[in-house]
């Protein structure tokens, strides 16, 4: 066994020096680039795969392997199966040696990784949906293969391919920025991994390389507890373009002699690495592509001092999922929590807390509806730049005498379902109401508007990272005189906030559903 591992590595050094007269027929080197992080830590550089021609590294394994097929093999064609990332690498090199390609990718793929595919590959190459997971699309496209006797491109267990993955870490040797103490590589089916890892190991020999892969898709890992590759039961695919059931047998069998360990990361943590990356070069990853950063921030302190090479694979991000990854970040992070309060059903109260209790702390959500007349449990999600200040908020809220308890990744507040009872509420007006994101503008808004004997039955705000914010609010009074009194009195705009609409009837009848409010 060791024997056949040291020719394999012999082979894949050969391929790699080989591919490095291929791949640059395709496409151009990348930049490595450093990323400054505020404070102390370590001196971390991003490998910027992001800016190839198909916004990720896939490209030089599929030209690398297509660029050696004999000219019977490209009379056949060639297929695939692709999470996105392969399939534009694929219908890159096809394009440019005037292959036919038929690349299958699963349904759920993102249209802007579809587009590119058919972009990149136009009149040379066949995009077919097939199946929900990659899995599905692998054995669409090898029946494809058999039917047809098309070549077959693998998107990680192949020696070429692997080979022109790891022209980038040779690229890293060349750039001069060397040597590094630690690189941290995501894994899906591991040919990046086993690539890059022999290369860099090959010139630095105490280099700690580090495989990283989701919680949720951890199939190297399993393969090392194995043995030898395993099927994944269950596929978390946040990280879609890392999302793979069973890694390859050949990248295995390279990584578990070049890698020193291999770590897990979860979707808040890579969320937080997203935007990291944003805030240091103004880039934006798809998941996977940050997947390395996410764990080079997990182990911060222990590499405090230590330079470090992480691989932005790929930014080929569906734009809607922006959206669920800016509600993913922190979610488990040690500056956020989200707690459920019990205060007394009267006016007042609401203030009170907000004045006493989370002074200081930047409501990130805020959720309530009336569904008691004596007690109300609205649920706030609070950040802070001190998470000294968040562990201090418990014993502050024993102190005033409210109850309390954490809900911190509760699935009802995920899904913000927000319970109100309409038959409790009496003489109520619903507001929507645009206020600037600036601490106190939304606690001066209810201290300075809403007075007297009216109080809060209802409140939807979610932090939306614009300058901003936008909240739907009910306020009930006790009679319909004092409730009219507030909204003749009350300025469309004042100081940080502006009224925007007053809700109609129809729309307050579906909040209470169908109760007369």
């Amino acid at each position: 066994m060791e024997t056949e591992g040291l020719v394999l590595d012999q082979q894949l050094r050969q391929e790699i020096l080989l591919a490095r007269e291929r791949v640059y027929r395709f496409a151009q080197a990348t930049p490595l680039e450093r990323l400054d992080l505020p404070g102390p830590g370590p001196e971390i550089w991003v490998k910027r795969e992001d800016l190839s021609p198909v916004k990720a590294y896939k490209w030089r394994g599929a030209c690398n392997r297509m660029a050696v097929m004999s000219r019977p093999e490209a009379a056949r064609g060639v297929v695939t199966a692709s999470a996105g990332n392969h399939a534009q690498g694929v219908a890159l090199a096809a394009r440019q040696l005037g292959i036919r390609a038929k690349i299958f990718m699963p349904r759920s793929t993102p249209k802007v990784k579809q587009d590119a595919v058919r972009n990149h590959g136009r009149e040379w190459v066949e995009v077919h949906l097939a199946g929900d997971s990659y899995d599905e699309a692998v054995f669409a496209a090898r029946a494809e293969e058999a039917s047809t006797g098309a070549v077959y491109i693998h998107a990680y267990d192949d020696l070429r391919v692997i080979a022109g993955q790891g022209t980038l870490a040779d690229e890293v040797v060349l750039s001069g920025q060397g040597p590094f103490d630690a690189a941290y590589l995501q894994i899906g089916g591991g040919g990046m991994a086993a690539g890059v890892s022999t290369w860099l190991k090959t010139y630095w020999p105490d280099i700690e390389i580090v495989g990283v892969e989701g919680e949720g898709q951890a199939s190297m890992l399993a393969a090392f507890g194995a043995g030898h590759p395993v099927t994944l039961e269950n596929l978390d695919l946040f990280c879609d373009g890392t999302a793979v059931r069973k890694a390859g047998e050949l990248p295995f069998e390279i990584c578990r002699q070049t890698l020193n360990r291999i770590e897990t990361v979860s979707n808040a943590e890579v969320s937080d690495a997203i935007r990291t990356m944003w805030g240091g070069l103004r880039c934006i990853s798809e998941p996977s592509g940050a997947m390395g950063l996410a764990a080079a921030l997990k182990n911060r302190a222990a590499l405090l001092g230590k330079r470090v090479l992480v691989i932005l694979c790929g930014a080929n991000i569906d734009f809607l999922q922006l959206g669920v990854i800016a509600q993913t970040l922190g979610s488990e992070s040690k500056s956020r929590r989200t707690l459920r309060v019990c205060i007394p059903e009267r006016s007042g109260t609401m203030l009170e807390l907000l004045s006493q209790c989370f002074d200081g702390l930047d409501i990130a959500d805020f959720q309530y509806g009336k569904t008691d007349e004596q007690d109300a449990w609205p649920v706030f999600t609070l950040n802070s730049d001190t998470p000294e200040r968040l562990d201090a908020l418990p014993a502050k809220l024993a102190a005033h005498g409210f109850a309390w308890e954490d809900l911190t990744g509760a699935l009802d507040v995920a899904f913000r379902a927000i319970p109100l009872r309409g038959d409790l509420l009496k003489n109520a007006i619903f507001l929507r109401l645009d206020f600037y994101e600036r601490p106190g503008a939304l606690r001066e808004f209810l201290d300075q508007r809403i007075k007297g004997n009216a109080s809060l039955c209802y409140f939807n705000y979610r932090q939306s990272g614009e300058r901003v914010g936008r909240a739907l609010i009910g306020v009930e009074f006790p009679s319909p005189y004092e409730r009219d009194a507030l909204m003749m009195t009350i300025p469309r705009q004042g100081e940080g906030y502006r009224l925007c609409e007053v809700v109609d009837e129809a729309t307050c009848q579906r909040l209470v559903g169908g109760h007369s409010v």
